[in-house]
């Protein structure tokens, strides 16, 4: 788990290298990731599944990518984008359009429909974290 937590902090850290987040961000948005993957396996350890620890996941970035956006004073977006990063279903995707193309229809629409229900999940979780009303999450700068 460990490990997993350290290459999902390497990949995002590299990511907002590649997404040309601000230098001072680096570190943080290599934060977000972790945390994000950290939460996904935490959630699936209790029996969840993906799509459900994908939704949670999603949603608790969301809100870490607003509190660090109010302490950093940075977009959110620099934050958010990266943060979700490890859940983005790129896989399902690939082998979703791989049995397309080798004419195994079954196998796409499964396939499919789940990378679909992840897509759905990271955008519901961003939805509800979004919600939150910003005075609840402006009371976190009183604590930095």
């Amino acid at each position: 788990m460990i490990g997993q937590l350290l290459l999902a902090f390497i990949s995002t850290f590299a990511f907002a290298i590649l997404f040309s987040a601000p230098r001072s961000q680096y570190f943080a948005c290599g934060l977000c990731g972790c945390f994000t993957w950290g939460m996904y396996l935490l959630f699936q350890k209790f029996g969840n599944s993906v799509v459900i620890a994908a939704l949670f996941a999603t949603f608790f970035v969301t809100v870490l990518a607003r509190i660090l956006s109010i302490i950093k004073k940075a977009p959110v977006t620099i934050y958010l984008v990266t943060g979700i990063l490890p859940l983005v279903p790129g896989a399902g995707i690939y082998y979703t359009s791989y049995h397309l193309i080798m004419n195994h229809g079954r196998m796409a629409a499964s396939m499919g429909l789940e990378t679909f229900k992840m897509a759905g999940a990271i955008a519901l979780g961003i939805i509800f974290g979004s919600a939150i009303p910003m005075k609840w999450i402006q009371k976190c700068r009183k604590c930095s």
